[in-house]
């Protein structure tokens, strides 16, 4: 059987289609955090979102290394040992993948049926990436940075080592770190053992995990996953805009509690503190807003303390919110949306696009509250 009877070009489902197989198979290999996780300034390991394009790869930390070459004075091949013994950093860093709300596009882009659970914040500890690159010496002609995972795959029929290229100016301002913990463990198999770059502000997809080279070259990437796979495209012919930061989104813990199939909310009558965590990789969050109507009228939320910032201003993790609710017996739709210091805020609906990428759709929560 020829590669290219294997998922050759992305699809959006016909109407009324169901989740294919093929999702269900995605859904099973990946999971989103849980959302009453929220609850948790820092998301536990093992309940932090996990999106694995191939497989994950077997890894040896006593024998792996990182290679740093291209554009630069000086190649690296640097080993665990090596890195461990460098400056170090800790960032506590909110990912969420860029498919984050897909499954609730209308129509819906065939790929992982994420629903809103595609977010996590963990406290990643390695080596900041400028020090790297300063220790190779960046030469004049550099342009781009490629970063190459060990995990190896087809997409679209297209084979390929999972890689993303930043330019220098976007890896700099990032504040990237080579990262060889998380929450003061190593790095869990799933999550890029035993390396892996964390890119705080952007969209999971450039934090590239088992992290195995780092090539400075003289022009910009066009490699697949930046080329084509992640970007913003109405339709497939067009060549899109690429995917980038995080867009601002608001989540509430789900009150009350639920239903097991449906997961529909039941809450008594009185009083409901509401509480959510809120975040934007382009400015940190200023504002959360709560609809009690399902977006009608607004109301101004707490903000929690605001989260460390690093030298230039930077919030990296989320931010907690709340908002006291009294409950009367009724149905309600329960509605949250965030504002962001660059001006930008959550929509009620975000743009549609074939990839299903950047929806952050404002986060609504069905709610019945008992007589």
């Amino acid at each position: 059987m020829s590669v290219e009877t294997f998922s050759t070009a992305s699809r959006v489902a016909e109407q009324g289609e169901g989740v294919t197989l093929d999702e269900l198979g995605l859904a099973a290999r990946n999971h989103g955090m849980p959302l009453e996780a929220l609850r948790y300034d820092l998301t536990p390991t093992g309940l932090h979102y996990i999106l694995v394009h191939y497989d994950i790869p077997a890894a040896d930390a006593s024998t792996w290394r990182l290679e740093l070459g291209g554009c630069v004075e000086q190649p690296l091949s640097i080993g665990l040992t090596e890195l461990r013994a460098m400056s170090r950093q800790t960032v506590r860093v909110t990912l969420e993948c860029a498919g984050n709300g897909r499954a609730r596009q209308d129509p819906r882009p065939i790929s992982q049926p994420w629903l809103v659970e595609a977010v996590g914040t963990a406290e990643w500890t390695g080596v900041p990436l400028a020090a790297l690159l300063d220790l190779a010496g960046v030469r004049p002609d550099g342009v781009n940075v490629v970063f190459t995972g060990a995990d190896h795959g087809f997409e679209r029929g297209v084979e390929q080592d999972y890689q993303r290229g930043l330019s220098l100016t976007e890896a700099a301002e990032a504040g990237a770190i080579v990262a060889w913990e998380m929450n003061g463990e190593p790095l869990p198999p799933q999550h890029g053992y035993p390396l892996r770059l964390v890119v705080p502000g952007w969209y999971g997809m450039a934090s590239v995990k088992w992290l195995r080279s780092i090539e400075v070259i003289d022009h910009e990437f066009t490699g697949y996953q930046n080329a084509v796979a992640y970007r913003l495209r109405r339709t497939a012919e067009e060549p899109g805009v690429p995917v980038t930061r995080i867009e601002p989104r608001a989540l509430l813990i789900p009150p009350g509690h639920p239903d097991f199939m449906s997961r529909a909310r039941f809450v008594k009558p009185g009083p409901v503190e509401l509480r959510g965590r809120a975040w934007s990789g382009w400015a940190p969050v200023d504002r959360v807003e709560i609809s009690t109507d399902g977006g009608t009228n607004w109301h101004q939320a707490q903000l929690d303390p605001a989260p460390e910032v690093d030298a230039d201003g930077n919030e990296f993790a989320w931010r907690g919110f709340s908002y006291e609710w009294t409950a009367t017996p009724g149905e309600y739709e329960l509605t949250a949306r965030a504002h962001d210091k660059s001006g930008r805020l959550q929509p009620l609906q975000a743009a549609w696009n074939r990839g299903g990428f950047a929806n952050n759709s404002a986060h609504r929560i069905p709610v019945v509250v008992l007589d």
